[in-house]
């Protein structure tokens, strides 16, 4: 009886330790200066990407490894565009929050539903 009550034991914490908040989904936050506002990414199973109320940065894909969240797009400007791949460390994420840090600035957000 012990041993069953020892291999059932282990079987739940195995499983509780593998799961994992998915990073897909429609991450947001404030847009600065603008109350009310939100802007973000949607990650998109397969590694598509979708920016968030943001027409300039249009993010494309993202991948994922380890804790490092990279994510390609592109900055429109006026009449000028550029291509990017940035980088951020993923320092949280639960179900329903994201934090990433890149460069010294750390940003947060919401997961919401589309």
């Amino acid at each position: 009886m012990n041993k069953l009550l020892c291999t059932a034991a282990v079987l739940l914490l195995a499983s509780c330790a593998s799961r994992q908040a998915e990073i897909t989904g429609c991450w947001v936050q404030p847009v600065p200066g603008q109350p009310g506002a939100m802007q973000g990414i949607r990650l998109l199973p397969g590694g598509g990407a979708e920016s968030v109320n943001m027409n300039t940065l249009v993010y494309t894909e993202w991948s994922r490894n380890g804790n490092v969240l990279t994510l390609r797009g592109k900055s429109i400007g006026n009449k000028n565009s550029s291509v990017f791949t940035t980088q951020a460390v993923i320092t949280s994420l639960t179900d329903g929050k994201l934090e990433l840090e890149a460069g010294g600035q750390k940003d947060a957000y919401i997961r919401v539903k589309p």
